[in-house]
């Protein structure tokens, strides 16, 4: 495993090593970081003895300083930093303290049949309302007596054999309708639409198509988190094709680091029913399929290359057929 080193070590190696005195090319990663806008912010090129965040690539294994939007300062590789958002949508997911920070701390709530013996912390207090917390087992206790009392019981004796760990059962929402896997419907678990891009989009394609867009979600074959169903942003029963609106949002946290993982498995289970799914990708957002589009917004030319590659998909006449 390769140990991440400062930059200016780093860069005096890669001169070396590449036998030139610079060695990456002012702008050689833009394409690479363009979809991280909040990293492009909290990076400072005279902090990092003048490297520029182009000129490092993404699986570098470099110690980079980084500022946050607080004022905080920290490092960490580039590695580290484009798989930091994950299910949060805070900007301060990119910041280890701001992170820490924001993570509430949480205090046991005590039985009442605790004994009173050890005074409890005021904090402990304060979060519990309890004054009390149990002894610690005096020399000669059993070792499960503690734990039988908590749990009910006993550990195993050491050397006794294990129990096989039993696999978690996944709970799957009973709310999809019983229709045929590949088929699209209308769920009543999607959530609303909130984008006003997406009524856009869907408002452009209604004026110049017939199609059925009051279907919201497609049946899986096996689950996709909690739910054997999906909800693209426009679903085409007609064509069998979802459109998918992505771009970096207001804090430049969507659809990047782990999100973008998440986009590829969905895209994944969605063509394993017979669908084909169309990406238009703003913020400089990478195409993850073949029919991606990369556009800066929702405009008559982004329309128009939609259609296109619906008729590319699924053939001319077909698309037409359903013309207004």
């Amino acid at each position: 495993m390769d140990v991440a080193e400062p930059v200016d070590a780093w860069w005096r190696r890669r001169q070396w090593s590449r036998g030139e005195a610079v060695p990456y090319a002012v702008g050689q990663f833009r394409a690479d970081w363009a979809p991280y806008p909040v990293l492009i912010r909290q990076y400072h090129p005279d902090w990092n003895h003048g490297v520029v965040l182009t000129q490092v690539p993404p699986a570098a294994e470099v110690l980079l300083t980084w500022e946050c939007d607080v004022g905080h300062v920290f490092v960490a590789t580039p590695a580290e930093q484009r798989s930091r958002p994950g299910r949060e949508r805070r900007r301060s997911v990119w910041c280890p303290e701001c992170s820490v920070q924001a993570q509430p701390q949480r205090w046991p709530v005590l039985p009442s049949d605790w004994p009173a013996q050890v005074p409890v912390p005021q904090r402990v207090v304060r979060a519990t309302g309890r004054q009390t917390l149990p002894a610690a087992p005096t020399r000669g206790t059993p070792a499960g007596a503690v734990a039988s009392s908590r749990s009910g019981a006993r550990r195993p004796a050491p050397g006794a054999p294990r129990r096989p760990s039993q696999p978690v059962p996944r709970t799957i929402c009973p709310k999809t309708p019983r229709v045929p896997s590949g088929e699209s419907f209308t769920s009543v678990c999607a959530p609303a639409t909130a984008s006003a891009v997406e009524a856009e989009l869907r408002a452009a394609l209604s004026d110049r198509f017939a199609f059925t867009f009051d279907h919201s979600a497609i049946r899986l074959d096996r689950p996709f988190f909690d739910h054997v169903e999906v909800w693209p942003d426009i679903v085409l029963p007609e064509l069998r094709v979802a459109i998918e609106y992505d771009s970096t949002g207001r804090h430049g946290l969507e659809h990047v680091g782990p999100r973008q993982e998440t986009d590829r498995k969905k895209d994944r289970a969605v063509r394993a029913v017979g669908w084909e799914v169309v990406r238009i990708r703003t913020g400089r957002l990478p195409a993850l399929g073949p029919h991606d589009l990369q556009v800066s917004g929702i405009s008559g030319r982004t329309i128009g290359l939609l259609v296109d590659t619906l008729r590319a998909i699924r053939g001319d006449l077909f698309v037409d057929a359903y013309a207004r």
